[in-house]
């Protein structure tokens, strides 16, 4: 009978610490050496982090509601962004856009300025992330470039850590996409055929001067009214549920709230309008609607009956977009 050869013991590989570890293809070896593919070890930790959902990406931000209607509901507008620190040599501003043409996450352009576009999709659940990442790659990237889609990293920052949280935020609406060329005449085929596309797409918008993220748009059938609000929804239902309830919800004759959305954490009632009201004709009825839920939303009451049925109808036509 044969003897048995001994065994040797296989050198084990060098291991290395978390720290050290970097993001690789999900079916490639984990670079820690366990022998197991990367999305079963530390790319499991890596995904999670990934794909976890902020369900309210802009708090923390100035003008966090006019950040909401800008990602879900104005077409064409602009903000200039002030950040902690100081500008890079060769970049003169920083500008937050709805879109950018041919959908690119940003923009350095020719000048050296900086765009970054706000309504792209993006790589993982915390939008403020995905475009904090685009910001910090448009700062160094060479004038006259795109910047290239990419997944970011799950430690990079966010825009609550580049972003002056003092600094403005006063969106500038736009009829058309006219700002994407500062020089027409030298456009680009692409950029010129996608400005087509992008203006006869866009419905007219107008955002109400004295009020905080409210917003007048135009559509064939009827014009509305879509409102912002950063009210906790619990309470912001039950206040609006007070004023259906006494009849005091609407925004003047022919008009009426027929319900919200939810959109990054935040809620969007929304009113129907003639279709020959304009956003000047509005305005004043949209002011005294406000001082009318301050109001409410000060009574601490339980709700009557009726108030309750006005709540169930309200919450029954709620959809939630982000």
């Amino acid at each position: 009978m044969a003897k048995k050869r001994p065994q040797t013991k296989k050198p084990q590989k060098a291991q290395i610490t978390e720290g050290e570890i970097p993001v690789v293809g999900a079916r490639e070896p984990c670079p820690c050496n366990s022998g197991r593919r990367y999305k079963a070890c530390h790319g499991r930790a890596a995904a999670q982090a990934v794909t976890e959902l902020v369900h309210r990406p802009f708090e923390g931000l100035p003008g966090e509601c006019d950040w909401v209607a800008l990602r879900e509901l104005v077409p064409a507008a602009t903000v200039e962004l002030t950040l902690k620190d100081p500008l890079p040599e060769g970049v003169p501003s920083v500008t937050l856009a709805t879109v950018l043409p041919m959908a690119w996450p940003g923009l350095r352009r020719e000048d050296g300025s900086v765009l970054i576009g706000l309504q792209n999709d993006t790589s993982s659940g915390d939008l403020s992330r995905d475009l904090a990442d685009v910001l910090t790659q448009a700062l160094t990237t060479e004038p006259g470039n795109p910047i290239a889609a990419r997944r970011g990293s799950a430690e990079g920052p966010r825009l609550q850590e580049l972003l002056d949280p003092k600094g403005p935020f006063e969106p500038v609406v736009h009829e058309g996409f006219e700002f994407w060329v500062p020089d027409a005449e030298n456009a680009s085929t692409e950029v010129t055929a996608s400005l087509e596309r992008a203006n006869a797409a866009a419905i007219p918008t107008v955002k109400l001067p004295d009020l905080e993220a409210a917003y007048w748009c135009e559509t064939p059938e009827k014009n509305h009214l879509r409102w912002v609000m950063p009210h906790p929804e619990e309470k912001l239902l039950d206040a609006l549920a007070r004023l259906h309830a006494a009849g005091k919800s609407s925004l003047g004759e022919n008009t009426r709230l027929v319900g919200s959305f939810r959109a990054h954490g935040l809620m969007v009632p929304v009113w129907d309008l003639p279709t020959g009201m304009s956003a000047a004709d509005v305005e004043k009825p949209a002011v005294e609607f406000a001082e009318r839920l301050a109001a409410a939303l000060s009574d601490e009451t339980p709700l009557t009956a009726e108030e309750r049925r006005a709540r169930g109808g309200l919450t029954n036509r709620q959809v939630t977009l982000s």
